[in-house]
């Protein structure tokens, strides 16, 4: 008893509990722009010229003169993104099973108290450590190349690049890690307590579920849809969209075809000459 009055008594660090605010901070944001980011995403559903419109005015395009926006502008917004993937990850690791005979003893635990909410931090974690190479991947990328973002670009990158695996495991690890953690945080701090925790809990893990389904399937969809389109413009992988390569001869093209009509009209000439 008097060993516990002397623990007492100790001033507890408060790094922890700071570290915990900033982890639950972090991944708010990053939960809340998944959900925003796939929707934009979506509007390839739309049609070619909506998610072309989606990605200039990414790029500030209607502050720019020329209408070709600023690729710095996605460069810094998913410089900024990476930076916070890093610093949740480096933070949400410190909780992570270190050693398989942690994972073993955790597992048995789980098993043994089947509790819902304990499983889903299981599966966060999983897909915590899925995304945290596959997602590294896609910001990369991004990052690399802030202006190679239109129809065709973007579904060169998921049928011709062949990184439509990458992303399909992406999508799922991404949309079940943020519906988990907004619920998780939701429970953590009490939001939306009310005057019945149980009755409030059931409603969360009812909109987590549906939120999963709704996003899993938009994403899905829009996947598909990439998938299609750079299936059909693998012939020409490479080039940019234009208002003129939608359903008309492309920028590229053209002059390619110009070339050869030029060429043809010489001959021609010479077969009536030798015809007359």
């Amino acid at each position: 008893m008097k060993q516990l009055i002397i623990n007492d008594r100790i001033k507890k660090s408060r790094v922890p509990a700071r570290l915990d605010l900033l982890q639950s901070g972090t991944g708010l944001v990053l939960g809340l722009f998944m959900w925003i980011h796939m929707i934009l995403v979506a509007s390839i559903l739309l049609g070619k010229g909506s998610f072309n419109f989606v990605a200039r005015t990414m790029e500030l395009s209607f502050l720019s003169s020329s209408g070709h926006g600023y690729p710095a502008a996605v460069f810094f917004a998913v410089l900024i993104v990476f930076a916070l993937f890093i610093l949740h990850a480096a933070l949400g690791v410190r909780k992570f099973p270190i050693s398989w005979k942690q994972h073993a003893i955790f597992r048995s635990q789980m098993n043994m108290m089947n509790h819902g909410d304990t499983n889903l931090w299981y599966w966060q974690v999983v897909t915590g450590f899925v995304m945290f190479f596959l997602g590294s991947v896609h910001l990369f990328i991004m990052l690399t190349n802030p202006g190679q973002i239109d129809p065709y670009l973007s579904a060169d990158r998921v049928f011709t690049s062949f990184m439509w695996p990458l992303y399909l495991v992406l999508l799922v690890s991404v949309e079940l890690h943020a519906a988990i953690g907004l619920y998780r945080l939701c429970m953590k701090w009490g939001w939306f307590g009310g005057k019945d925790p149980a009755r409030v809990r059931e409603k969360l893990q009812t909109f987590k579920k549906r939120a999963t389904i709704f996003f899993l399937t938009l994403g899905g969809l829009s996947l598909l849809v990439f998938f299609i389109i750079g299936w059909g413009h693998s012939d020409r992988a490479g080039e940019r969209y234009t208002k003129k390569s939608h359903g008309a001869v492309s920028e590229t093209a053209a002059p390619a075809k110009a070339v050869q009509v030029e060429a043809e009209e010489p001959a021609q000439g010479k077969t009536d000459k030798a015809n007359n």
